[in-house]
């Protein structure tokens, strides 16, 4: 179970600075002005060991003033509810506003934690005035400064504490089955899908209860195939249609990916792929997921000779580096190549899956290694001795050498081709680790 924290607060105080400091890397564009966050909203932070989805709301709020406040507060009641815990931020050079006591209105409603999260406290006159954020009456209050740093490292020891323990690993007898999800963006066709997946045949065993409130998980069996969908498209409230649906749709795909083995990832044919896209994408493959893409309406785009070759190079100039992706055309509404595309994803679950003899890794590697040394650094040669899978989730490989820390990308990615071009781990996220013997 995958912990969800959302950065909520009113324009301009800072949560994109903060965002960016809890992912330690500069993703989000970063202005003085109103609303400008409009890249990432999105990331996986870490801190003492545990991993969490952290969310940005800013990106999302649309930019005129009148707007603003109907606009943070869809937000704000968004992420409470899907949220597990929220950092309310606030600006100790502006003070207090009406803005924060509107949405500290709706946060007291909520039972999940709220931790009030005080930003530009960066000298002892700023640490004076931000006492008047007492007032709130909220029991976690932090005194930070994002752009450097100061006060976060509390800010996260507090947020790890109310992070439930990973539960063991349950030995069951009965094997896992195959988790898959469709993810994508509004209006791609997911719904479309599932009906096509689901509708025909009516040989679905049991629709068991998804174990969030709103992922439906359908256990499938089929042309002896057997595995669990599951969806995020259905079940919005008829009182959540004005929503923001981009917003909406990306936390359920992350609740969604937490919980898959292999991502349906839809795309719109006649949209192509778009920065939304490449956002759910690269989070999958840092979530180590095995990736299925599809094309979806292709029966909509007109055809010359090798339209869909051209289009799958250009597809995967934009999803590079990670190209080693299957990429398939299809039309849920025509239900072209549907089931074509679960065998795909079923075969992308078995390469995720599989664990390669240390002999047969070794008897490969080393000889491409032999065929293309590591540069030399310092004078030394590098040598790479040894190669083992290590026993994770996803495929991951130790190499032992006498220098690990100067094993350049370029030679990484040598190493990661050579994988796969020796293995199947199409679709896979490979992990590679460079250790001292």
């Amino acid at each position: 179970m995958n912990y969800t924290v959302a950065i909520v607060g009113r324009p301009n105080v800072g949560k994109s600075t903060l965002f960016n400091r809890l992912l330690e890397q500069r993703k989000a564009i970063v202005d003085d002005v109103s609303g400008v966050t409009r890249d990432r909203q999105y990331g996986i932070a870490d801190w003492n060991g545990k991993t969490f989805n952290v969310i940005d709301t800013g990106g999302f709020v649309a930019g005129s003033d009148d707007v603003f406040e109907k606009e943070i507060a869809k937000q704000v009641l968004i992420a409470v509810e899907e949220a597990h815990a929220i950092i309310f931020m606030v600006d100790a050079a502006t003070g207090l506003t009406d803005l924060d006591d509107a949405m500290a209105a709706v946060l007291r409603k909520s039972t999940k934690p709220v931790l009030l999260t005080v930003n530009k406290v960066d000298n002892n006159d700023r640490m004076l005035e931000a006492t008047e954020f007492y007032s709130m009456g909220f029991d976690h209050i932090f005194f930070i400064a994002a752009a450097s740093g100061s006060g976060t490292g509390e800010l996260l020891d507090a947020l790890t504490e109310l992070m439930p323990e990973e539960p063991a690993e349950e030995e069951t007898t009965e094997p896992a089955l195959p988790k898959l999800a469709i993810i994508g963006q509004p209006n791609v066709g997911k719904s479309s899908l599932l009906n096509a997946l689901t509708g025909q045949e009516r040989t679905i065993v049991s629709d068991i209860a998804g174990t969030t409130r709103d992922t439906i998980h359908t256990h499938y069996k089929l042309f002896q195939k057997e595995f669990i969908l599951i969806d995020t498209a259905g079940i919005r409230r008829k009182t959540k249609v004005h929503e923001d649906l981009e917003f909406y749709s990306v936390i359920r795909a992350i609740k969604a990916m937490d919980e898959a083995d292999v991502c349906l990832l839809l795309l719109d044919a006649e949209k192509g792929i778009t920065a939304q896209d490449l956002n759910i994408f690269s989070l999958a493959a840092k979530k180590g997921k095995g990736i299925v893409v599809l094309v979806n309406k292709w029966d909509l785009l007109a055809k010359e000779t090798n339209t869909a070759k051209e289009y799958e190079k250009q597809l995967k100039q934009r999803l590079a580096p990670f190209t080693d992706v299957p990429i398939l055309f299809i039309s849920a509404l025509e239900k072209t190549r549907i089931f074509k595309a679960v065998e795909i994803a079923l075969e992308v679950y078995e390469n995720r899956k599989q664990k390669i003899p240390t002999s047969s890794l070794n008897d490969t590697m080393l000889k491409a290694i032999q065929g293309y040394h590591p540069p030399v650094v310092r004078g030394y040669p590098i040598k790479i001795k040894f190669v083992t899978q290590l026993p994770t989730a996803v495929p991951s490989f130790a190499f032992f050498c006498n220098f690990p820390d100067d094993i350049k990308q370029p030679y990484k990615n040598y190493l990661e081709n050579k994988l796969r071009e020796n293995f199947k781990l199409t679709g896979v996220p490979v992990r590679l680790f460079f250790r001292k013997k």
